[in-house]
């Protein structure tokens, strides 16, 4: 998959906010997915933490955010140089029980994955945007 997207965070965002935006793929339904999204304002952020947190992998049934956070600090979450307003590129690779993410371009990846959460399955894919984030998107492209 491979996607163009701009961030832009609402005028008067929660004073937490840092952007949400992301791709879900393997979905089943609401309940049954596994996602890569991007916080794009913590990719600049004066605070190293926030900045670690840039990019993020989540996985649903059983394994939000806060859980992986906890659980293993750092292996599910990375940093990358992100922009909120300038058109970002993101590119997703899924093979087996790996997916890595690429950001504008980048030869590597910038977050990898080697065990996807939920089972091998066939299934959709959908935009994701979060709470005070307004999210363009362009030239999705997916391939086999």
């Amino acid at each position: 998959m491979k996607l163009l997207w701009l961030v832009i965070l609402r005028k008067t965002p929660p004073p937490l906010a840092r952007g949400f935006v992301g791709i879900a793929f393997r979905v089943v339904d609401r309940s049954r997915f596994e996602r890569f999204y991007i916080r794009p304002k913590n990719g600049r952020s004066d605070d190293q933490l926030q900045r670690n947190h840039s990019t993020q992998y989540i996985s649903i049934p059983g394994f939000p955010w806060n859980k992986l956070r906890s659980e293993t600090p750092g292996k599910y979450e990375s940093y990358v140089d992100l922009v909120p307003g300038q058109w970002t590129t993101i590119k997703i690779q899924v093979t087996g029980q790996t997916a890595k993410m690429y950001v504008n371009g980048s030869d590597q990846p910038v977050l990898i994955v080697n065990d996807l959460k939920q089972p091998l399955t066939k299934g959709a894919i959908a935009l994701w945007v979060g709470p005070g984030t307004i999210a363009h998107f362009a030239g999705l492209k997916v391939t086999p």
